[in-house]
């Protein structure tokens, strides 16, 4: 006879269980042996031992998610029963694929696709049970049934990748809120109003810090670097990576170089922090690919947890990257002494309602950039505008359109138009300009009126009331401070992507470009 001295449960988790330092400690003390440093681990121990006191995996599985907090999509088997497969979801996606002598759990539906077309969406606190011929639902608080109908999925596997949308690059933009709230969780303790990135919590603070990067990344810097200056101050530089390389940088103990790649693959960011662990100075990566070499050759990483960004053009993950920079100024702040409870409440209270205010802001943003891009599809130069923090944006802007449209642009720093640019102005040379109710509105004010002076046309996008008389008012609802940055990058990018998907563009796929520039 087959003898185990303990049950054998396999785990596999996306998301964060976010008490489970708590329940390591618990585990520790009842005797469990721990092989890393993972919350999944915490997971598959607290399903062991329910397993090895009544032997049920399906309520070995719902005593433990009971005891979770945070988000997960789990599918647990026994080793010795692995015909059996357990799933659930709470703030992670999870469907059920129902074939024909063979089921499927996966966080997506193109995972099974080609196998069935039969799905059962299953809800936050919802635990299935399938082997290869059946499948059940029931509640993972009391195991109670729960009645479900499968959903013939009509899509084809293209058409579902895209989840319905025309483009990866438009599905990525919308996708933004709910990356917002995944870089969140697990991120913020909200009772004591603290950003708490874990992975950093024995890394010192750095006396100077320089962000390596390049393109879109690059501009997440730069935005980035205002905060780490006023919040956690810090003297921070932002280096264009290529650049950066072939320099003979001043660093030494003390510094640190945050390194920013949406692959973690870019060759010229790694070269960067090559050149700076060389000259004495520690590492931090910021990426969203977990494996990746940034993640690997780093001293400490943090993840953004973005998930696959399909489009060259990059959207939802400079999205990750402005969240965990301002993150990572809290934290810095705080370690500081600089931004306590008070400081950091306001903004991480921000931060938490930001999902549920750009998910209902994002339709009628993509109407009005679609109304905006016919009018100024003959265009071919723009020049953007910003000042401060929408300084990072303009320059953005002005790379999506040139990216994926074509149409040649220019980001500036409205101060320095006066010092050259504004000798372009005419009726034909457009100016989109970023103009939030901040402390640097009425300076951005006075820079408009100087082309207005000129016969130049402007769209500009602010906040409702402002007292703008231009060509185009584009209103974006308002929020706390930097916060408004998140609400005003995705109509950049929805304008970029309306303008080329109407001039009949390859959006996903621009010329000339690839995703992760791996050489130099």
């Amino acid at each position: 006879m087959r003898h185990h001295s303990l049950p054998r449960p396999a785990v596999v988790h996306n998301g964060i269980i976010e008490n489970y330092q708590e329940l390591r400690e618990e585990l520790a003390r009842a005797g469990c042996v721990f092989a890393s440093d993972t919350d999944t681990e915490v997971l598959a121990h607290l399903i062991g031992l329910g397993l090895a006191g009544h032997g049920d995996l399906g309520r070995a599985v719902a005593s433990a998610l009971s005891r979770a907090e945070g988000s997960y999509a789990v599918a647990v088997v026994s080793l010795d029963n692995p015909g059996v497969v357990y799933g659930a979801r709470k703030l992670s996606p999870l469907v059920l694929g129902v074939g024909q002598g063979e089921n499927f759990l996966a966080s997506d539906i193109p995972a099974f696709l080609p196998y069935t077309r039969e799905v059962v969406f299953l809800e936050d606190g919802e635990m299935a049970r399938i082997d290869a011929g059946s499948w059940q639902v029931f509640t993972v608080a009391g195991l109670a049934p729960v009645e479900k109908k499968p959903v013939r999925i009509a899509w084809d596997i293209q058409a579902a990748q895209k989840g319905g949308f025309k483009h990866f690059m438009l599905k990525e933009i919308f996708e933004q809120p709910r990356v917002i709230a995944d870089c969140l969780a697990g991120r913020v303790d909200a009772s004591r109003g603290l950003a708490t990135l874990r992975e950093l919590d024995d890394f010192p603070v750095p006396e100077r810090l320089t962000i390596v990067a390049c393109g879109t990344s690059y501009h997440s810097g730069l935005w980035g670097m205002q905060l780490l200056e006023s919040w956690a101050k810090i003297p921070t530089r932002v280096e264009i990576a290529s650049e950066f390389r072939y320099r003979d940088p001043i660093l030494g103990p003390g510094d640190v170089a945050l390194a920013i790649s949406q692959s973690g693959e870019t060759a010229d960011t790694l070269a960067g922090m090559r050149l700076a662990r060389e000259r004495g100075a520690k590492v931090i990566g910021l990426c969203n690919v977990v494996g990746s070499t940034v993640s690997r050759d780093a001293d400490r990483v943090i993840y953004t947890q973005a998930g696959p960004e399909i489009s060259v053009a990059s959207t939802k993950a400079m999205c990750s990257q402005l969240t965990l920079l301002l993150l990572l100024a809290l934290h810095f702040g705080h370690k500081k002494g600089l931004a306590g409870e008070r400081e950091a409440a306001v903004p991480l209270a921000g931060l938490q309602d930001l999902p549920a205010l750009l998910e209902a802001a994002l339709p009628g943003m993509r109407q009005r950039a679609k109304e905006l891009a016919r009018v100024y599809s003959e265009a071919r130069s723009f020049l953007y505008l910003g000042r401060g923090l929408n300084y990072p944006l303009a320059l953005e802007g002005a790379l999506k359109l040139k990216e994926i449209s074509y149409i040649h642009a220019e980001g500036y720093a409205a101060g320095e138009m006066k010092h050259g640019p504004i000798a372009l102005v005419d009726p034909k040379f457009p100016t989109f300009a970023l103009a939030p109710d901040d402390e640097l509105y009425p300076k951005v004010k006075s820079n408009l009126q100087e082309v207005q002076a000129r016969g130049g046309k402007i769209i500009a996008l602010t906040n409702p009331g402002m007292d703008l008389r231009v060509d185009h008012v584009w209103e974006a609802p308002r929020a706390f401070g930097p916060l408004n940055t998140f609400l005003m990058l995705p109509a950049l990018q929805l304008f970029a992507y309306e303008m080329a998907d109407y001039l009949g563009k390859d959006v996903d796929q621009p010329r000339n470009l690839a995703k992760s520039v791996t050489v130099e």
